[in-house]
C-alpha cells in the first residue's frame, strides 16, 4: 500500500505550507490523480482520512481531480484523450505514441486559514 508513504509525502507538504504562509491549518487540499499514477482514489482518501489527525490537515477536505490519460502521436502529431488503455492513436491507428498527461500525482493548491 504506497498510498501510505505518498500520504505522509502529502501532509508534510501542507505542513510546510502551513509554516510558509504563517497559516494555522489547512481546510482543502486539491490533488491531481492521473489514471496511470498507480494511487487509488479510494484507499488514498481512506489513508489520508486516517493520518491527518493531529496534523494540520486535521480538519482538511481531500478533493482528488482526477486526471485522464492523454497520449500524443508521433506519426499524425494528434493529441488524443483516451477512455482506455490502448495506447493506439484513434485518428490514424500508429502505436508510435507518447502518454503526456494521466501518470502523476500532484498537489494543485491548498486552502489555508
Amino acid at each position: 500500500m504506497h498510498e501510505l508513504s505518498i500520504v505522509n509525502s502529502l501532509i508534510d507538504l501542507c505542513e510546510e505550507n502551513v509554516k510558509k504562509h504563517n497559516a494555522k491549518k489547512i481546510t482543502k487540499v486539491y490533488v491531481k490523480i492521473g489514471k496511470l499514477s498507480g494511487i487509488e482514489p479510494h484507499f488514498f482518501q481512506i489513508t489520508f482520512d486516517t493520518f491527518k489527525e493531529k496534523t494540520v490537515c486535521e480538519n482538511a477536505e481531500l478533493i482528488m481531480n482526477i486526471e485522464g490519460l492523454k497520449i500524443a502521436c508521433f506519426e499524425c502529431g494528434k493529441i488524443s484523450e483516451l477512455d482506455i488503455n490502448e495506447f493506439i492513436c484513434p485518428k490514424c491507428k500508429s502505436f508510435e505514441v507518447k502518454t503526456i498527461e494521466g501518470e502523476d500525482m500532484v498537489l494543485q493548491s491548498l486552502e489555508m486559514e
